[in-house]
């Protein structure tokens, strides 16, 4: 058994007494070195040593200090030889990891060996014990995290307790992966594909409070627009709440600031009486607001790192277009403003191109796919609407077909973050 033997400051170049030496070497210990109180743990930790065997009176404070940096878990086995000691301070040194005590009034051949093979039997027994102990942790946790991950596959598709652990077991084997981490995995997907969500909600809502202010300043259903505003307005609030209280990442959590100071922008202009003059800065402020959206959602996909997101980001985003297209149509009809006149066509391609997209993705069920016909069914009804922006019935077709079209893709949205493909990713 090889040894590192602390000896008192105060020993001569700390040079093993002779006596010491010699009884070390009857009982056939080997001495690796030397070191005091306060240089032992970092000889322990460069010689690698069985065990130490602190040869001093009583302990001193700079032994306490280095054995409390261990925390009670030692990386070796540790002896005491000294004098008697007192109850409080056997109890400390239990407390910090030493395993067999001696007396220096006891020491020779056979009394040295008893003590270190006493000390190295009991840290040996004391490792074995923590290492079963994290061995049960470990399984309790990853059984935690695979019954959290059956019940969202059992919840979001509508599957048995059998049916989901065999997903998550095949899945396991593919990937040749521990259940509990493809568990953890399938938990963590969903996660990013909620807070990819209701980032992109944040978009939608930040056109839709514009397109509301713009029908109560040209009295087109005020009373339901007035309601909108303020679910809307509570339904920013609490998403921005929700996704201040995940662990976003570095960039996710700046982007989230930036989307907060441009919420805090928007809000108290939303309360005041619609004029020309206010509509055309809440706009403005909006735009803040869709800007830090857009580069939250951007920042979120990118920190899920799992391809099969994006079809949640892009599905989200029509929600956003469906709003954005209604807003500059009324503001084009109330304001006469060009620039929103001019946003009109972009618009109406991007969304085009993006409700496409969703038809040919593979990423798809027989739910999605009835979604999605709905979905361009209601798309044409908006346009028709923007077309017939001169007469009332246009513009309250614009206003049906606009909400119409969120509440589809919002379903979207939903079945895509619920679907295999996205939670298994």
């Amino acid at each position: 058994m090889s040894l590192l033997v602390v000896l008192p400051d105060e020993t001569a170049g700390l040079v093993l007494p002779e006596a010491l030496a010699r009884a070390l070497s009857d009982a056939s210990l080997e001495v690796v070195g030397c070191a005091d109180a306060g240089t032992f743990a970092r000889q322990v930790e460069a010689l690698a040593p069985s065990q130490a065997l602190i040869c001093l009176p009583l302990p001193t404070p700079a032994l306490l200090d280095a054995l409390r940096a261990w925390s009670g878990v030692p990386p070796c086995a540790l002896s005491f030889v000294g004098e008697p000691l007192s109850g409080a301070q056997h109890e400390e040194l239990v407390q910090l990891g030493v395993q067999a005590w001696l007396q220096n009034d006891a020491v020779d051949a056979a009394s040295l060996a008893a003590l270190t093979a006493r000390a190295q039997a009991r840290w040996q027994r004391e490792s074995a014990l923590r290492t079963e102990l994290e061995s049960l942790r470990t399984r309790m946790d990853e059984r935690k995290w695979v019954d959290r991950a059956k019940g969202l596959l059992m919840s979001a598709r509508g599957i048995g307790e059998d049916e989901a652990f065999g997903l998550l077991r095949g899945a396991a084997m593919h990937a040749n992966l521990r259940l509990g981490e493809v568990s953890r995995s399938v938990i963590e997907a969903a996660q990013w594909a909620d807070a990819i969500n209701r980032a992109g909600q944040l978009r939608m809502l930040s056109q839709r409070l514009v397109r509301v202010a713009a029908q109560l300043l040209g009295g087109i259903d005020a009373q339901r627009a007035r309601l909108l505003r303020t679910q809307s307005s509570e339904r920013v609030q609490q998403n921005l709440d929700h996704l201040a209280a995940l662990g976003l990442g570095a960039a996710g959590a700046q982007a989230l600031v930036q989307a907060q100071a441009a919420w805090s922008g928007l809000a108290p202009a939303l309360t005041a009486r619609p004029t020309a003059t206010g509509l055309a800065d809440i706009d403005q402020r909006a735009e803040v607001l869709l800007s830090a959206a857009e580069a939250l959602t951007e920042a979120l996909e990118a920190s899920g790192a799992r391809r099969a997101l994006r079809i949640v980001n892009i599905c989200g985003r029509q929600r956003m277009r469906a709003q954005r297209l209604a807003k500059d149509a009324l503001l084009a009809a109330t304001l006469k403003e060009k620039a929103a006149n001019a946003r009109l066509v972009p618009t109406m391609a991007e969304f085009e191109a993006a409700l496409l997209e969703l038809e040919r993705a593979p990423l798809s069920t027989a739910e999605i796919r009835t979604a999605l016909a709905s979905a361009r069914d209601e798309w044409l009804r908006l346009v028709g609407g923007v077309h017939a922006l001169d007469s009332a019935d246009g513009r309250a077709t614009l206003v049906r077909s606009s909400d119409a079209l969120v509440d589809t893709f919002e379903r979207l949205t939903a079945s895509y973050e619920h679907s295999l493909q996205v939670i298994m990713s």
